[in-house]
Parts: C-alpha cells; structure tokens; sequence
C-alpha cells in the first residue's frame, strides 16, 4: 500500500505546477496600451493613484465598481418601466 502512495504523491506534487503553469500561458499578453485603458477606466470610475494612504481599500472599490459596470453594460435600452400605446 505504501508502494503505491509515494508515486500517487510525487505525480500530484510535481503534475500541480504544470497544470497551473499551461493556465497562465492562455492568457493574452499585457500590453502597455491596455494597462493604460485600464488605467483610463479606473481614473474615470474615481480612482485617485496619488493616494497611496489608503491603497488597497480604494483600488479594489474601484475595480468593484468597474467590474459592476462591466456587468451593467448592455445593448438597446432599459427593459424596465411601463409602456403605454398611444391612440
């Protein structure tokens, strides 16, 4: 039994980094010019960089409220609200 735990253990051990490692590797290349469309973004949403005093808390309210924008946006107009025909 513990002839076949110590390969399973090694497999999982070393396999991990791999698959973690293929992840990062999908994703597309940072770019100078969406670092500063992200920057734009963050700016427009209220983000001040010069304050660094409170640096976690107010980057990470920001990108929640980018992030909620993002998940607002949509197509066409507002599907809430009466309508009423005219005669």
């Amino acid at each position: 039994m513990k002839a076949l735990l110590i390969p399973a253990t090694l497999v999982a051990i070393l396999g991990f980094p791999g698959v973690s490692y293929s992840q990062v590797q999908q994703q597309a290349p940072l770019t100078r010019a969406g670092v500063r469309r992200e920057l734009v973004q963050l700016r427009a949403a209220g983000y001040d960089p010069s304050d660094w005093v409170h640096y976690p808390q107010n980057i990470q309210a920001v990108e929640a409220r980018v992030a909620a924008r993002k998940a607002n946006a949509s197509y066409g107009p507002s599907t809430n609200g009466n309508s009423q025909s005219g005669q």
